[in-house]
């Protein structure tokens, strides 16, 4: 008997996760939203200032946005890429109200100039071309939505700018394993003056181009947010290798401009392979000769950085030089693009680039680099599979909230003291199931408690919410796990409801130290393409009680908060404002409790949540549950006026995965199946809300929830919503 017991034990585990699973879709419900745009009911094209440039331009204030008049702004934006931003007249007026309905208040127009210049120069921009982008912007301009140039992603060049290019054959014939950086000056342009003349000279004739709807050139209109030089690219860049052996005329280049950079240092090449300790010249390379090779790969510079660190000494001579020399190519290069676009009277915040160099001696430098000349500006992305396009087959399936500091959270450890930050790039990547806990980290944590100042979800290719999860390949940011968030989030940033939290963390880094071979900052970064798990010289979960800031100073120190265990209980971190509390029990969780938005993201485990006046307790595993006030000068104590926004998991019709959710067997089809949230909410007010059930555009349904001893038991299953309108 007690073998039959033993192996009914045994087979039942086999067949239990596919049980539940089966059980775990019988009650999800399909996702019909019955128009494009939000309903008036919900939308946010009135919380916009229209139209954008009322306020003058955006300006750098310190480590804040401001208007030229003083108010400050946050964005709250997505990305139009490729063709779309040269979209027909009568798409335009659909994108403008979608995008102004659904809260965003800037777009980051990206990689957009390929094939939109005369045709046969690279530079050279004309009306008829740019007719259909003029009106766009005036779109945009009059709902309120601010638009920055992420312009060059690989300039690509053309046969007629031939004359003016060192070895035009060479770098036409250039190929990457991403066929879009073919034939392009990226990597190069680093270092290479012909092709930063190409890249800035683009960038001048747009800034001088006139828009006839606004009568202004770009140059002059103040709803332009920013200028990016480059979107992910650096002198550091892992890929530039690549290029330089496909180019042999511009390798020589860079290695005649290093071996007079050292000429100017030692003189003589026995003083410097006296000081190179006889390392790092390679038989062959010569100062005489002028071929010495600054090897620009950051993976050379990070492993140097954390093999003297493993070993406590410092950084070879060799690799500081190397990295010295390469650092000073990319600001005169980015001095030289300032200059050109401040002379045509260009006066808001600029972008050197957006990517990061690896850890240590690279990333330091880069990072300075960036914040000689404007903000900074990071991307991230977390979790799904490999590839681009959804597919069967293994993925991340972990979640952010399980981990403080994981993720797209921890791009902020980039974030320096005096300059804004921007997250112009991030997503969590289907078909990870767990993908709505992002937007409300990057909301509440990133531009809230960490005081990041933008944030461009990637991207947003239709006006409307797609019909299956994977439209746009795995950027899912037309998935109601994200969009269906924003009425909620957009309110929370643009009412200021969550207050930027005390520095809690500094990690003071003086740069010339680090040139003379020190390592202040033991930080790593693991690097899967797009994807970066960055770890932190201090415990991670400091990021959840407040600020985190990298200042480049006179001397080298961490500054951490002290009494810390005020905040840190039971595995719980509080944050220094009061408002926000983030769990790693169990799977993790994070609470809001703001006057004007209260909720819940992660796995409970069924915990009540006592949030001031509001208490709200699900039997979900795991949902995003978030009350906010639709006015806004009042919070939930005296709104007339509350949306509660309910989300878990999303899957098309079909989806299948492995018993343990780790690989995606089948991908499925449209329509769109929403997990069923349940939950019990009760709010202690001397007056009682009507609950009406909305549908998923927003629109009243006229059914409601009825009260039951003092609380309200809401459940999808049933009213088959995710939001409530609550009026009182």
């Amino acid at each position: 008997m007690r073998h039959i017991i033993c192996l009914f034990s045994f087979l039942f585990s086999l067949i239990t996760p596919v049980f539940l699973f089966a059980q775990d879709k019988t009650n999800w419900f399909e996702f019909r939203p019955t128009q494009e745009i939000l309903s008036s009911e919900i939308a946010l094209d009135n919380w916009l200032d229209k139209p954008a440039g009322n306020h003058g331009f955006v300006l750098m204030k310190g480590d804040q946005l401001v208007f030229e008049d003083g108010t400050p702004v946050k964005f709250w934006g997505t990305n139009l890429a490729s063709r779309l931003p040269f979209m027909k007249p009568e798409e335009s007026t659909k994108w403008a109200d979608f995008l102004s309905r659904f809260g965003f208040n800037g777009v980051r127009f990206h990689k957009f100039t390929w094939g939109a210049t005369d045709g046969i120069h690279s530079t050279v921009i004309t009306d008829d071309k740019w007719k259909n982008f003029d009106f766009l912007c005036n779109e945009l301009r009059n709902k309120g939505i601010y638009y920055g140039w992420s312009h060059i992603y690989g300039h690509r060049v053309m046969k007629a700018d031939s004359s003016r290019i060192v070895a035009y054959s060479e770098l036409a014939a250039t190929k990457f394993p991403w066929s879009h950086l073919n034939g392009t000056t990226s990597a190069l342009v680093n270092f290479a003056e012909d092709l930063q003349n190409l890249n800035i000279e683009l960038t001048v004739n747009m800034l001088k181009h006139i828009n006839p709807h606004t009568g202004l050139r770009y140059a002059d209109d103040p709803a332009l947010s920013f200028i990016e030089f480059q979107n992910e690219d650096n002198i550091f860049w892992g890929a530039i290798e690549t290029t330089l052996k496909q180019t042999p005329t511009y390798r020589a280049m860079l290695c005649r401009k290093f071996s007079q950079w050292l000429k100017g240092k030692y003189k003589t090449e026995a003083e410097l392979k006296n000081a190179w300790n006889n390392e790092g010249l390679p038989e062959g390379e010569t100062l005489e000769g002028e071929n010495i090779y600054p090897q620009p790969n950051h993976g050379l510079f990070s492993w140097e950085y954390e093999q003297a660190v493993k070993e406590k000494r410092p950084v070879k001579q060799n690799i500081l030089d190397k990295a010295d020399f390469l650092y000073e190519e990319q600001l005169k290069f980015y001095r030289k693009f300032e200059t050109a676009i401040r002379n045509i009277g260009y006066k808001g915040p600029i972008v050197g680039s957006c990517w990061q160099a690896g850890t240590g001696l690279a990333h330091l430098l880069n990072l300075h680099a960036d914040a000689t000349v404007g903000m900074i500006d990071r991307h991230n992305y977390f979790g799904g599979g490999k590839g681009h396009q959804l597919a069967p087959g293994k993925f991340d399936n972990s979640a952010m909230v399980s981990k403080i500091g994981s993720g797209l959270y921890g791009t902020g450890l980039q974030q320096v003291s005096d300059r804004p930050f921007a997250f112009s790039e991030w997503m969590s990547l289907i078909p990870n199931e767990w993908s709505a806990e992002s937007s409300p980290i990057v909301a509440v944590y990133g531009m809230g408690l960490q005081g990041w100042d933008a944030s461009y979800v990637f991207a947003t290719d239709i006006p409307r919410y797609s019909s299956t999860i994977q439209s746009g390949g795995i950027y899912n940011a037309t998935s109601p796990t994200q969009m269906a968030l924003y009425p909620a989030l957009a309110r929370m940033i643009y009412r200021g409801d969550i207050t930027e939290g005390k520095t809690v963390v500094n990690r003071k880094i003086n740069l010339n130290s680090v040139l003379k071979g020190e390592t202040p900052l033991h930080e790593t970064v693991k690097q899967d393409f797009d994807r970066k798990v960055i770890e932190g010289s201090f415990p991670l979960q400091m990021m959840a009680a407040g600020k985190v800031a990298l200042t480049f100073s006179e001397e080298n120190k961490m500054e951490m908060m002290e009494n810390l265990s005020l905040l840190w209980k039971d595995s719980v971190m509080n944050s220094t404002t009061g408002q926000l509390s983030w769990s790693e029990k169990g799977k993790g969780f994070f609470t809001i409790n703001s006057a004007g938005t209260k909720g819940f993201v992660g796995f409970s485990n069924r915990q009540k949540m006592e949030l001031g006046e509001v208490t709200i307790q699900t039997e979900n595993e795991f949902a995003v549950i978030l009350l906010t006030s639709l006015e806004k000068d009042k919070g939930i104590k005296d709104s007339h006026k509350m949306l509660l926004t309910t989300i878990a998991r999303v899957r098309n019709s079909g989806m299948k995965f492995n018993n343990d959710h780790t690989e995606l067997l089948e991908i499925g089809k449209s329509p769109i199946l929403l997990e069923p949230v349940k939950l019990t909410l009760a709010i202690n007010r001397s007056a009682k809300p009507k609950i009406n059930i909305l549908d998923h555009s927003g629109n009243r349904t006229l059914k409601s929830v009825e009260q039951l001893d003092g609380k309200w038991i809401l459940d999808g299953a049933d009213t088959k919503a995710i939001y409530y309108l609550l009026e009182y």
